[in-house]
């Protein structure tokens, strides 16, 4: 396919940032979207030019590293996907395709595609783990059982890899459903009850330190997950933080 990329390309945090435009032959079908990326690279190099930076890691749709908003749409027309699932095929011989970086004022630029998304951990480290003993009398796992349904439940939760779609599909650039995946994973399983109360009330505290916006009730966040989290977990978080609120006062 020939196709002709317009990406976003800025400097730095500081830049003022534009659109370029950029042709690009014979990209195969089968590559992923980001081999066309390394191949465009490698054509800018030749040409002496600097090359577009963007995140990637593991490339297996695990990380959440390679967040792209491609023609609108966080990870691209594809569905239950990440960029570096995305392949070519989803897309036109001779077609435009707009690169840019997940936009949210807690997601700021770092350059061009790469967008600084630590406050993901901040929430994190304000509530996202358990207590687990290790003075030498750890148990075993398997010596806690756990219904079948609820650890299901944790494991919907669990699958979240925190790309930030939801953020940057939500027109407020909400991050609840991302919270409350973290949220839910533990609160259905007996290791999490610990720190149950503490784990709602600070991470969503965190979040909203953050400047990430309020729910829009809309969906566009679990359309656009790669994992396809549900909005139920908003709803448990939802029920957490109201519980954690009344009786902490």
């Amino acid at each position: 396919m020939d196709l002709t990329l317009k990406i976003w390309r800025q400097k730095d945090a500081t830049a003022k940032g534009n659109m370029e435009t950029y042709p690009i032959k014979n990209v195969s079908e089968h590559s992923s979207f980001l081999e066309m990326l390394d191949m465009l690279n490698e054509q800018l190099i030749n040409d002496g030019k600097e090359p577009v930076a963007f995140d990637h890691d593991c490339r297996e749709g695990i990380c959440g590293m390679c967040s792209l908003y491609i023609n609108g749409e966080a990870h691209g027309p594809d569905r239950k996907v990440t960029t570096c699932q995305l392949h070519m095929r989803m897309f036109k011989d001779g077609e435009t395709i707009h690169i840019e970086p997940f936009r949210a004022s807690a997601f700021p630029v770092i350059k061009d595609l790469v967008v600084d998304r630590s406050s993901f951990d901040r929430i994190q480290r304000s509530g996202g783990f358990i207590s687990v003993n290790t003075s030498g009398n750890t148990q075993d796992a398997n010596a806690t059982p756990i219904h079948k349904p609820m650890a299901d439940k944790a494991m919907d939760a669990a699958t979240c890899i925190g790309c930030g779609a939801c953020v940057a599909t939500c027109k407020n650039s909400s991050a609840m459903l991302f919270v409350a995946a973290k949220v839910a994973q533990y609160s259905y399983l007996p290791q999490g009850q610990v720190e149950r109360k503490e784990r709602a009330l600070n991470m969503v505290d965190q979040m909203d330190k953050e400047g990430f916006g309020n729910c829009t009730n809309t969906g566009a966040c679990e359309v656009e997950c790669p994992k396809g989290i549900s909005l139920e977990f908003i709803a448990r978080m939802n029920k957490e933080y109201l519980e954690a609120s009344v009786s902490s006062k």
